[in-house]
């Protein structure tokens, strides 16, 4: 038998895949400004709960979108402007417990430090990579249930069908 993989499951895919991205993009912008070959990128545990819960409600949001036909360019301005005020959410809420890890006050096209219009094609490419690969290929896993080969000495031992080694 086959099974999907719980949200729990595929909430630990999109918070690991989530930083990942997040380390190399800091690292690949830092070294754009500073040509710092250690490429060193970096994050906040506090990315994990972000990104997994965002990518986790793009699955549904992905889904309508589709089902209504929408083309490519209209649900990448949906991702974006959702991932821009998911930012926003979380880094508010972050900001009143002096928790937040980022200000983008330096940026030119800032909200209060929050959010930056300069990563809009950033976060747009991000959501096209969610939406076509991470997203669509978490929900093509699935759990396959382990069947005893040896359903003569199961029955032995009195276990009842399906037969599941151990």
């Amino acid at each position: 038998q086959n099974t999907p993989l719980s949200p729990l499951a595929r909430l630990y895919i999109y918070a690991l895949h989530g930083c990942l991205c997040e380390v190399a993009f800091t690292a690949a912008w830092d070294w754009y400004y500073t040509r710092d070959h250690r490429l060193t990128g970096h994050t906040s545990l506090w990315a994990l709960l972000i990104y997994s819960s965002a990518i986790f409600f793009m699955e549904g949001l992905s889904a309508r979108l589709q089902q209504k036909h929408c083309l490519l360019p209209v649900r990448l301005t949906v991702y974006t402007l959702f991932i821009y005020l998911w930012e926003f959410s979380w880094g508010f809420l972050l900001r009143l417990f002096g928790a937040c890890p980022w200000d983008y006050s330096q940026f030119r096209y800032n909200f209060i430090g929050l959010v930056t219009l300069e990563y809009a094609i950033p976060w747009a490419l991000a959501a096209l990579i969610a939406e076509k690969h991470v997203i669509r290929n978490t929900l093509k896993i699935r759990v396959l249930k382990t069947w005893c080969s040896c359903a003569q000495h199961c029955k032995r031992r009195g276990a009842q069908r399906p037969y599941t080694c151990v």
